[in-house]
C-alpha cells in the first residue's frame, strides 16, 4: 500500500510516497480503507519537524481523515465492513475531563501514525462514524478543525444565543466555529485581512465584516459594534501578544478560548487585564469521542456543510501542503484517494 513518510530532511518537499506492506490486526482492531484526508495547521509542524511536534524519521503524518471499514478483528463488536468511520485525534479521549492518559498517540503526530497511507489500523473504540449526508472529503474535516471548533464555543464556552462571538480569520476552525455560532443564533463578528473573502462570509450570514489591513485597530471597531461592551466570546487562532488583542475586545467576564497558534508559541500576555476584566482565558485541546457524537448529531439536524477550498488527489500532497502553507486559503483543504 501506499503511504506518505517525513524524511529526515523535516520538508513539505523531502516528503517520501513509499510503498508498505499491508497491517495485520489484532482481535479488537479495524482496517480502514482510506476515502479522505484533511490538512491541518498542525500537520505543517509535524512536516517541518517544528518545536514539540518533530516527529521521528519514518512517520505518517496527518491526523483528520475518513474511510470504509475494509477488515474487522474477530472480536469487534460494534463495527462492520463497510461502515464509514473517521479516526479519533486522541484515541485514549472517550469520555470525561482530559487527563495525561488521554492526551497520548495522537494520530500522525511524535508518537503514533497518522492516516496519509492507503490503509489504517484502528482500535475499535478509536474511530466514530459520521453524519452520512457529507462527502468524503467533507466528512475528513471533523476531527480536529469541526471538533475543535464545538469543543471551544459550545462545550466549554458554553456560547448560546445571545451571546457575541469574535472569530479571527477564515482557516478550517475560524469557519466551523462560525457555522457553530450562527446555529445557536449568536451575533457573529468575522476578522480577515481579505475583502473577498468578508464577502464569501457575508454570504454565510455574517453581519459584522472588519478587514484588519484597512482597520488596523480593529479592536476600536469592534469595541464600536458591542456599544463599548465587547465579545462574550473570542475564538483566538493566532496566538503569541495577539492575545493582548483579544484581552482588549472580550466583555467583563467574557471567555477566549486560545484555538490556534499561527503567530508564534510565545508571548508577552497582559495578566493585569486577565485579573481585572475576569476573563477566562481557556485552552482548548480537540476533544473527546462523546464531545464528537453530540457535534455530529448538530450537523446532521442541521444540515451544515464543512467549507472547502480545495480538495487534491492523495498523489498530489505535497501540493496540498503546501497550498495550506501559504496560508490564502478559505476553510479546509482535503484529499480524496
Amino acid at each position: 500500500m501506499k503511504a506518505f513518510e517525513v524524511t529526515d530532511n523535516y520538508s513539505i518537499d523531502s516528503l517520501a510516497l513509499i510503498e508498505r506492506d499491508h497491517p495485520k490486526l489484532s482481535p479488537r482492531q479495524i482496517l480502514v480503507k482510506m476515502r479522505a484526508v484533511s490538512l491541518n495547521y498542525r500537520d505543517l509542524l509535524v512536516v517541518n519537524g517544528i518545536d514539540n511536534w518533530k516527529p521521528p524519521v519514518g512517520r505518517v503524518p496527518v491526523s483528520d481523515g475518513v474511510g470504509i471499514i475494509a477488515e474487522v478483528g474477530n472480536e469487534v463488536t460494534t463495527l462492520v465492513v463497510g461502515d464509514r468511520v473517521a479516526g479519533l485525534f486522541l484515541p485514549n479521549w472517550i469520555e470525561g475531563k482530559l487527563t495525561p492518559e488521554k492526551t497520548v498517540n495522537s494520530l500522525g503526530g511524535k508518537a503514533h501514525d497518522g492516516v496519509l497511507q492507503e490503509y489504517v489500523v484502528f482500535e475499535e473504540s478509536a474511530v466514530i462514524k459520521v453524519p452520512s449526508f457529507l462527502s468524503d472529503a467533507a466528512a475528513a474535516t471533523l476531527p480536529c478543525a469541526g471538533l475543535t471548533a464545538w469543543h471551544g464555543l459550545i462545550e466549554k464556552g458554553n456560547a448560546g444565543p445571545v451571546s457575541t462571538v469574535l472569530i479571527q480569520g477564515t482557516g478550517g476552525i475560524s469557519l466551523f466555529s462560525l457555522q457553530f455560532a450562527l446555529m445557536i443564533g449568536a451575533e457573529v463578528i468575522l476578522i480577515s485581512s481579505s475583502d473577498q473573502k468578508l464577502e464569501l462570509a457575508k454570504k454565510m450570514g455574517v453581519k459584522h465584516l472588519i478587514n484588519y489591513k484597512s482597520i488596523p485597530k480593529w479592536e476600536d471597531k469592534v469595541m464600536e459594534i458591542t456599544n463599548g461592551v465587547g465579545v462574550d466570546h473570542v475564538v483566538e487562532v493566532v496566538g503569541s501578544d495577539n492575545i493582548n488583542r483579544s484581552i482588549e475586545v472580550v466583555s467583563l467576564d467574557g471567555t477566549i478560548s486560545v484555538i490556534g497558534l499561527i503567530d508564534g508559541f510565545y508571548g508577552n500576555i497582559n495578566t493585569a487585564k486577565i485579573m481585572s476584566k475576569e476573563i477566562r482565558l481557556q485552552g482548548i485541546e480537540v476533544g473527546s469521542k462523546e464531545m464528537f457524537a453530540r457535534m455530529n448529531k448538530a450537523i446532521e439536524v442541521n444540515k451544515i456543510q464543512p467549507v472547502i477550498e480545495k480538495v487534491y488527489s492523495f498523489d498530489d500532497a505535497r501540493h496540498a501542503l503546501s497550498s495550506l502553507q501559504k496560508g490564502a486559503h478559505f476553510g479546509k483543504i482535503s484529499l480524496t484517494f
